[in-house]
């Protein structure tokens, strides 16, 4: 065994051990090690040395990315997810045919389409779907993404609410909590065109919030008045009614037009 692979595998027991203990902080010096000890494994993408330890340093290196993208959600760093995850796809799809299953890609592949799902990138949603190795679709990772997506384009929002509470896995709460968010801002919007008041009761239903205490915030964020055990909206803008346009001016114009074109023939 090569030294430089012999020092990434140390490293990676590190890695392990910092990250299973939620260390952040030494998780993510221990990564950036790690992913300059790559460089040095000549097995990795684009060369794909053939040699002994090709599939030791193979494994190794996506060992590495999982950690990288499993990281960055407990770091909440959507952009750094994204690029992470870029560079372990590789691994998903090219070396696929030489390396044995990975416990972590369906709960990866998961997490990448709630992250979709959540900016909203459906297009690219639909795409991830489409390239899915057969079978793994059913996994509850990847199906809890897919029935959410069908969940919102219905406007079920209840069974987003009722998802968080019931996630395959403990990663899953990051990206539900900012969908719950986003189905919020959009129910809040609505609720303040189609009601002057609501019930306090009903509002933290309407909402999704388990309690009066945790409505208030919210609606000070939104300047509404809470009073008397109702929640009084701040009704948006009315828009200015645009002035009518001139239409007998403009029929006469046409017909004007008409005449002059009827000479010219």
């Amino acid at each position: 065994m090569g030294d430089a692979l012999k020092d990434a595998k140390a490293l990676m027991d590190q890695l392990r051990s910092a990250y299973n203990r939620d260390d952040l902080r030494a998780s993510a010096s221990l990564l950036s090690q790690l992913k300059l000890k790559l460089t040095l494994l000549p097995a990795l993408p684009p060369l794909y040395q053939q040699s002994a330890t090709a599939q030791e340093e193979l494994l190794l290196a996506r060992d590495v990315m999982e950690h990288a993208v499993l990281l960055s959600v407990k770091q909440k760093d959507e952009a750094l997810f994204e690029r992470n995850y870029l560079q372990l796809r590789t691994y998903y799809t090219d070396t696929r045919s030489v390396l044995p299953a990975s416990v972590n890609e369906p709960v990866i592949l998961g997490l990448n389409l709630l992250r979709l799902l959540v900016a909203n990138r459906i297009a690219e949603f639909h795409t991830e779907l489409e390239l899915l190795p057969e079978g793994l679709d059913e996994n509850p990772c990847v199906n809890t993404a897919v029935q959410l997506e069908q969940a919102l384009m219905e406007g079920a929002y209840a069974r987003v609410l009722t998802t968080r509470h019931a996630a395959p896995h403990p990663l899953f709460a990051h990206f539900l909590d900012l969908l719950m968010r986003t189905v919020r801002d959009e129910i809040a919007g609505c609720s303040e065109k189609a009601y002057e008041s609501l019930e306090l009761k009903d509002a933290c239903q309407l909402l999704m919030f388990t309690s009066e205490a945790e409505l208030k915030p919210y609606a000070e964020q939104h300047n509404w008045e809470v009073r008397d055990g109702f929640v009084y909206f701040q009704r948006p803008q009315q828009q200015q009614p645009r002035d009518r346009m001139p239409s007998m001016h403009l029929v006469s114009q046409a017909l004007g037009y008409a005449r002059e074109l009827e000479r010219i023939v």
